[in-house]
């Protein structure tokens, strides 16, 4: 998924991370095979979150980091997919969703926000 990532030019600028660790693996396979070279946060906060441990980690972010990755653990991660975009999507493991949050600053996050749904890309959807 790293590469995928890197190949369509969505590398983040930051990646959250739970510190499971599984959730961590995940990510550092993810850096390890797309060349990300930015910062990874690792989170406690994340482990087991509900959507609004998400956004409150989100919401701490600086806003030069205009692109965000989210590693962490479901039901919560489809629930903040839900909560955003009002759409339900299944997110197995090392799936990816894309949202574009109509935010100034990641700050934002602490109101109701309406996300749009880029996309959702699965492993096996993408045969990676």
């Amino acid at each position: 998924m790293g590469q995928w990532l890197r190949d369509h030019r969505l590398l983040p600028d930051i990646i959250f991370c739970s510190t499971a660790k599984r959730a961590h693996k995940t990510a550092q396979k993810v850096i390890d095979s797309s060349g990300y070279s930015g910062p990874l946060e690792l989170e406690s906060s994340l482990y087991a979150a509900r959507p609004e441990e998400y956004l409150a980690v989100l919401a701490g972010a600086a806003d030069a980091h205009r692109r965000a990755m989210v590693v962490g653990h479901n039901p919560g991660l489809e629930e903040l997919l839900e909560q955003l975009t009002g759409v339900y999507e299944p997110l197995p493991t090392a799936a990816l969703a894309q949202v574009d949050l109509p935010l100034e600053s990641w700050r934002d996050l602490d109101e109701p926000v309406r996300a749009t749904l880029v996309g959702v890309w699965r492993p096996r959807e993408l045969d990676v």
